[in-house]
């Protein structure tokens, strides 16, 4: 990509916030294009955004600077960040588009109500990881396709219910495990399943592990702040400020199952694709952590996880006090390891490989002309949106993923091995365990 004035004034936007596929998605033609170089509105994929915090805004950003994307509509139940974020879109389209271009965009703070809206073709939902699965079934029985940041699922069982949902309602969907459009990921990936690295025997996660706060005293409902809402179907708890905002919430076992998800998923994810298990999953898991001993939070600190799957590969799953951040497959005859933007191997000529026409070549989402994973997922989303193909981590991937996480934690409370049938999803002879698959309440929720 040329660095000219262009691409540097949108690094700088992005930086503002804290697809080419083998299943041939669509690529928009230049004959598409206005006499400017941009696509006419009815071109463009029109998008709402439900939850704009740090992560929302910022994912919202890389949308909008495709071309082929047109934010229209943002959702928040807090006032004062829905309407800042309108003005970062409408900014972002009077410089990009000319003064008086763009004709508005509109606020929510009910996301039933954004999805009302005929006109919008699909939605990013970046809310905090309880909403994820309730906002983005509504969405499809709306008809709209969807881009759902990381972890989907809050319980293991409504991750089926969720491709269940989808695959009922034929809707495109992503998941935010961004580093699937990463070259040095597939080419990990692309190395182990070709056997490079001989039989793989062994698959080291390492994630960031879990934090934890003070308690804090309840405090009054800011004017405007829709805090039912924002607890949905979370059972209800005394307003505190620090509740409601990032980093805290991800700690709280009512909204989030902590950084064995909220971190872990990313790096599971990899591990999965590398292993040819993206349909299924293990048949063991036994695991031990760590947990705060008083305060606002109470998910993991510290993890340490063993799963074994019916190939012979095992999984050591935990935080990076314990294994390297990131994936290392082991085989018999070497190993190569992987992180953002860090691809390691021994023998280090691994990494000079080249594929023949009978290799396994995997899913193809990173661009060589765009800046980063990001772009390349959001790219790879907008293209299938209009294409209909099968993006590059779909449901029943992301829910397999997403299993692994679940089971860990499960496994960690209950403090013993625990056997599962991948097939039917559940656990072998373990009542106790099963009844642990879904949370009171999650399923008769009505929204």
């Amino acid at each position: 990509m040329k660095k000219n004035a262009r691409s540097q004034n949108r690094r700088q936007f992005l930086k503002g916030s804290a697809a080419l596929a083998l299943s041939a998605p669509m690529i928009i033609p230049a004959s598409a294009l206005g006499a400017d170089g941009k696509l006419p509105p009815s071109e463009r994929v029109a998008m709402g955004f439900i939850g704009v915090g740090g992560r929302g805004t910022g994912v919202m950003k890389h949308f909008i600077t495709k071309p082929h994307c047109q934010a229209v509509a943002i959702c928040d139940v807090k006032p004062e960040r829905r309407e800042e974020v309108k003005k970062i879109v409408e900014d972002y389209y009077d410089e990009e588009l000319g003064k008086g271009a763009f004709k508005g965009c509109a606020v929510y703070d009910d996301f039933r109500e954004l999805l009302q809206r005929k006109d919008i073709d699909a939605v990013s939902i970046a809310t905090p990881d309880h909403w994820h699965v309730p906002i983005g079934m509504a969405a499809a029985q709306a008809g709209k396709d969807m881009y759902i940041e990381k972890p989907l699922t809050y319980t293991l069982a409504e991750g089926r219910r969720f491709c269940d949902v989808i695959k009922k309602y034929d809707r495109v969907f992503q998941h935010g495990t961004q580093q699937r459009s990463d070259f040095e990921f597939r080419l990990a990936c692309e190395l182990v399943r070709n056997g490079r690295i001989g039989n793989l025997h062994t698959m080291k996660v390492g994630a960031p592990g879990g934090s934890e706060f003070e308690d804090y005293p309840e405090m009054k409902v800011p004017p405007g702040f829709d805090y039912k809402m924002w607890l949905g179907p979370a059972p209800y708890r005394p307003y505190t400020e620090n509740r409601v905002i990032t980093p805290y919430w991800y700690f709280i076992s009512d909204y989030s199952i902590g950084f064995i998800s909220g971190w872990g998923v990313h790096h599971v994810d990899i591990a999965q694709w590398g292993n040819g298990t993206d349909h299924t999953g293990p048949l063991s898991v036994e695991g031990t952590g760590t947990f705060p001993k008083g305060g606002i939070t109470d998910t993991e600190l510290t993890w340490d996880s063993e799963l074994h799957y019916a190939n012979g590969v095992k999984m050591l799953f935990g935080d990076n006090q314990r294994y390297e951040q990131g994936v290392r497959f082991e085989g018999d005859e070497g190993w190569v390891h992987v992180n953002r933007s860090v691809i390691e191997a021994e023998p280090a000529s691994l990494l000079k490989e080249t594929f023949g026409p009978n290799d396994i070549r995997l899913y193809r989402s990173d661009r060589p002309d765009v800046e980063g994973h990001t772009d390349n997922h959001v790219w790879n989303f907008l293209d299938c949106v209009k294409s209909r193909y099968q993006t590059a981590c779909p449901p029943e991937i992301a829910h397999r993923s997403m299993s692994i996480c679940h089971l860990t934690k499960i496994a960690i409370a209950l403090g013993r091995r625990l056997y599962w049938n991948p097939e039917k999803e559940c656990f072998i002879g373990d009542d106790e365990a099963n009844v642990m698959l879904d949370k009171p309440g999650r399923a008769t929720w009505k929204l």
